[in-house]
């Protein structure tokens, strides 16, 4: 299994998404050594703030960033955290 990198998930939201402001990828996979199918994958957290969230309930701003990341799912990713939010008002 090829290990999945942070800029494959950077590249996949961005063109997907287009966020504004924030985009952070972070590889928790060190905070879960020793966890059940810890070694199956690697331990993702994704915060991004984008206009095309405006107006999303979370779960559907959820599915937007799965559907984003569908083909890297299966090379390795075994969780995601999803911190996504469209902009505040001025």
């Amino acid at each position: 299994m090829n290990a999945v990198q942070a800029s494959q998930i950077e590249s996949a939201v961005r063109a997907a998404i287009q966020p504004i402001a924030l985009l952070e990828v972070i590889n928790e996979s060190h905070l879960h050594a020793g966890h059940h199918g810890a070694g199956e994958g690697s331990h993702w957290r994704v915060r991004l703030v984008s206009e095309r969230l405006a107006g999303l309930t979370p779960v559907a701003r959820h599915r937007l960033v799965y559907d984003a990341l569908r083909p890297l799912l299966a090379q390795g990713i075994h969780a995601l955290a999803i911190d996504a939010r469209a902009p505040s008002p001025a």
